[in-house]
């Protein structure tokens, strides 16, 4: 992560995509993944699939005089082999995403834009990561790819704070359809290290509405030690925003790092505590562009995106972990999990 990215000119990558419904302007947003591959030369959407037939009709409306009128589908397989792409973009719902990679691979796929959350359950979350063993898959956690969590990033592994001891992460919305983003920040704040056990309590929900987001996916609060001896604790209270202790000092990321802040304590200033300066986001979710180019590099090289299947299993496993340890009380939980089968729902958006 932060390092340059290098594409080289190998002919357009023929792009397909699946469920469109956030692509709908050329405005470039979070999932509008449209947007994002308009602004990497070397890739065409040559295709959708969508089941509403008036967002297959507003997407080439949108895009006619970028990609023309290309052909839309209410069937995926059958777009998979008519059309036979170089990369997949998936965001559809978390129920189709094992069937819809399977096949995507199954028809001869290089590379694979997966977006969050990955799966509704650990048995499907294998069936990915067996897909996917042998072509690039980019899971669409995009603060991998934000410039201010990279530099921070690169704080860390400088040695900034000195070696991490621990991090707390608050406001976690849900454990599962957005709480992978929590749990993929910290990991990469941390230097991807293993999660090797995990422990929680899922909130009391039980007097919320029947079909009420919360009972769907409740929040919680948890904890997870990583192979190295460090301890992450998540929470639902307050905004984004993490507290990264080290040997030598902390770091403070407030409002999704918007705001950030490092104390130190062998400091000679005034004041032990000192605000970050971030690098400006120079385009409107320039973490689009830069995960397309991510994929189209993975896809040239042979090699894996800043966020591939084993980033993609961890963030998504701690979720589930903190599940099963919450219906034993709260007990330490080793992972990978034993328990496969627990499936949470996902929210209903889209047409798909």
């Amino acid at each position: 992560m932060g390092e340059t990215m290098k594409i080289q000119n190998q002919g357009q990558l023929r792009v397909a995509i699946a469920g469109c419904h956030r692509m709908l302007t050329r405005t470039p947003g979070s999932h509008n993944f449209a947007a994002a591959f308009h602004a990497v030369p070397g890739t065409q959407v040559v295709a959708i699939f969508d089941r509403g037939t008036e967002t297959r009709a507003q997407f080439v409306d949108c895009w006619r005089d970028v990609w023309g009128n290309i052909p839309t589908y209410d069937d995926y397989p059958r777009m998979l082999e008519e059309i036979k792409p170089d990369l997949v973009c998936i965001a559809t719902r978390q129920t189709l995403h094992a069937e819809q990679i399977e096949l995507a691979v199954k028809v001869g796929v290089r590379g694979i834009l997966c977006d969050k959350p990955l799966a509704t359950s650990m048995i499907k979350t294998d069936r990915i990561i067996s897909a996917c063993r042998n072509i690039p898959l980019l899971f669409a956690l995009d603060r991998r790819w934000m410039t201010r969590y990279q530099h921070l990033r690169k704080m860390i592994a400088e040695g900034a704070i000195g070696t991490i001891r621990s991090i707390v992460a608050y406001g976690l919305p849900n454990l599962i359809n957005h709480g992978c983003h929590w749990y993929d920040t910290i990991l990469a704040l941390a230097g991807d290290i293993e999660p090797v056990w995990a422990s929680g309590l899922v909130d009391n929900v039980s007097g919320d509405p029947e079909g009420s987001y919360r009972r769907m996916d409740p929040t919680g609060r948890g904890q997870v030690g990583l192979a190295n001896g460090v301890v992450f604790y998540v929470t639902s209270a307050g905004s984004m925003s993490f507290e990264i202790t080290g040997e030598k000092g902390c770091l403070f990321l407030l409002k999704d790092a918007r705001e950030s802040f490092i104390w130190l304590e062998s400091s000679n200033s005034e004041s032990n505590m000192r605000p970050i300066e971030l690098p400006e986001e120079t385009e409107q979710w320039s973490a689009g562009k830069t995960m397309v180019m991510d994929l189209v590099e993975a896809v040239q090289t042979g090699g894996r995106t800043s966020c591939d299947i084993e980033h993609a299993r961890r963030a998504t496993e701690i979720g589930f972990a903190i599940h099963v340890s919450s219906s034993h009380g709260g007990m330490k939980i080793a992972l990978p999990l034993v328990e496969r089968s627990l499936r949470i729902e996902s929210f209903p958006w889209g047409n798909e």
